[in-house]
């Protein structure tokens, strides 16, 4: 039965090229929004078209700069909820600030909640994210929260450069990441190894042991994002001290801040594969060591299934 409404997407700035990869693969054009600033670095928005009563869906990373790219997010949402759209969803293939998901000492913020809270108010009815740093952020809303994961995407490249997975070895970067990396083995059929790695500080990390056999294996780190590249470029050091024959990483959001990219281009890595959550800034599309897989797909059929109140089960096979 056809609905009685339509959708409509729409883009913020801060990731246009995958906002137009999931138009083009809608096959609908991106609703007109003009996004600018007042001398003052004020954000302005203005909605170009009607959306009254349609399904509205923007497009929007809180990727770096982060503050400002969550400010426009919730400006759009605040100006199409007044401009009587039918339903408000907010797609964040990066959801920024998820690192900060509870208190890791006194007199902390759980800045995550704070976010969810701050997107409820500007008036939007379901959030979809991919990856997000922690699974319990979902509860965090008390709206409808789509939970996608980048490992379908992952998964099927996974297949395609390791066919013969007896010598495959996934491998946990920290004990946060076990129960990915684990998902990923039994999806593979393959190895599991787990790094202990202990962080006396933000943004600093250091390896301390290794569990499980990776002597002459290929080994892959499974990741959610990778933002100073230390854990990674510490975790490939002692993978390839422990024998491994190679060592790939694979993570979901190349955040890749401050030194990320000169110590992935020193590490002993062969490769890292992203996806396109993120966009990459030039220096990072001109490292030979990086490669990006697109996300359209998956986020284009949430889209679609969400719009036609259809189950989003098959995308997370």
């Amino acid at each position: 039965m056809a609905l009685a409404h339509d959708f409509k997407v729409f883009s913020g700035s801060s990731n246009p090229g995958l906002a137009q990869r999931i138009s083009d693969y809608l096959k609908r054009p991106l609703g007109k929004a003009t996004v600018g600033r007042f001398s003052d670095g004020e954000i302005h928005v203005e909605i170009g078209e009607n959306v009254r009563g349609q399904d509205v869906f923007i497009i929007q990373s809180t990727c770096p700069p982060a503050n400002d790219h969550l400010m426009e997010l919730l400006i759009i949402c605040d100006a199409l909820k007044r401009a009587s759209a039918g339903s408000i969803n907010a797609v964040m293939p990066y959801y920024g600030y998820a690192r900060q998901d509870r208190k890791v000492a006194p007199r902390t913020p759980i800045t995550a909640k704070l976010i969810a809270d701050m997107l409820e108010v500007a008036g939007v009815n379901r959030v979809v994210s991919m990856d997000m740093h922690a699974g319990q952020i979902q509860g965090f809303f008390n709206i409808p929260s789509d939970h996608l994961y980048g490992s379908p995407v992952f998964l099927e490249d996974l297949r395609k450069r390791f066919p013969d997975t007896q010598d495959l070895v996934i491998v946990s970067p920290d004990a946060g990441g076990v129960e990915r990396a684990r998902a990923y083995s039994k999806r593979l059929n393959s190895g599991l190894a787990i790094i202990d790695k202990r962080r006396p500080r933000p943004n600093s990390s250091e390896v301390m042991n290794l569990i499980g056999d990776v002597k002459g294996k290929d080994t892959v780190l499974v990741d959610d994002m990778v933002d100073t590249a230390g854990t990674l470029a510490q975790a490939a050091a002692a993978l390839k001290d422990k024998g491994a024959r190679r060592v790939v990483a694979y993570a979901v959001h190349p955040v890749l801040s401050g030194p990320a990219i000169q110590r992935i281009t020193d590490s002993v890595l062969e490769e890292v594969v992203f996806t396109d959550t993120v966009p990459l800034a030039p220096a990072a599309q001109a490292c030979s060591k990086i490669r990006v897989l697109t996300t359209e797909r998956l986020f284009g059929e949430a889209i679609a299934r969400i719009h036609r109140a259809d189950s989003l089960s098959s995308l997370f096979v």
